[in-house]
């Protein structure tokens, strides 16, 4: 079965979603400046980063919980798995030296149990790369998200397991912080119409449709506004550094 195609999945090839991609590669850029040997990739998407990562390594295991139509018959170092997780079953301990798992962790109802398993299959002095968005940052609440995480918040659920935790986050120059401004006045005139504060009452699945919805429109409105800012949004309008309130992603190295 194939995902079907929210929001939540970022397209590289759609310009309203070149605003979240640019982010993304990024933060696969500085994770491929750190990655060597067994790699285990936990959240394939589209396989942008299997593109990025697959040359870092000297193998890559990338898994989702969707299908997908990528050729990996194109690297001879990568290998799918289609599975829910945790766990990560067929897996075993002290595999990988390298996991990394972009915006995956806030969809994940047992963290922990997450958290547990990489740490089970990465090798002793192995590290976990992880991104998952600011709550800080947040405009609204996002019903796909089971949680979003405060710079403390993932700190402490990561240090239940390992050694020692590097706190990073991806921040926007003044062009994305344009851009920033701009959605947070358009999602304002979206949820003014929620006067009873119902995205934060109503069950999370019951909500999904609807905001994924308005936030894909969101985004085509976006670009209509102003397609020059959307369009001309590149990776190095993205930068990382320490972790403080005003970054959009928590990006956090853990070593075990």
């Amino acid at each position: 079965m194939k995902d079907m195609q929210t929001a939540e999945r970022v397209s590289h090839t759609d310009v309203s979603d070149n605003y979240v991609y640019q982010r993304s590669l990024l933060a696969y850029l500085k994770a491929a400046e750190l990655v060597s040997g067994n790699v285990l990739e936990i959240g394939t998407g589209s396989g942008y980063g299997v593109e990025v990562l697959a040359p870092k390594a000297e193998h890559l295991m990338t898994i989702d919980k969707f299908s997908n139509d990528i050729d990996f018959s194109v690297y001879d170092n990568v290998a799918f798995r289609q599975m829910n997780v945790p766990p990560f079953e067929g897996i075993e301990d002290d595999r990988f030296d390298f996991v990394v798992s972009f915006q995956v962790i806030e969809h994940i109802e047992d963290d922990r149990a997450f958290v547990g398993e990489i740490y089970r299959v990465l090798k002793p002095g192995g590290k976990f790369i992880v991104t998952t968005p600011n709550i800080k940052m947040s405009l609204t609440r996002n019903p796909w998200h089971v949680r979003e995480y405060t710079i403390d918040e993932l700190d402490t659920l990561l240090r239940e397991k390992f050694a020692e935790v590097e706190k990073l986050g991806v921040f926007g120059n003044e062009k994305i912080m344009k851009y920033y401004e701009n959605n947070r006045k358009s999602v304002e005139k979206i949820t003014r119409w929620d006067v009873f504060n119902l995205q934060y009452k109503l069950p999370r699945r019951i909500l999904q449709i609807p905001y994924d919805i308005l936030n894909r429109r969101n985004r085509k409105k976006l670009v209509a506004q102003d397609n020059s800012l959307v369009a001309s949004i590149q990776m190095d309008d993205y930068s990382v550094g320490g972790a403080k309130d005003d970054c959009f992603d928590l990006f956090y190295v853990a070593r075990k």
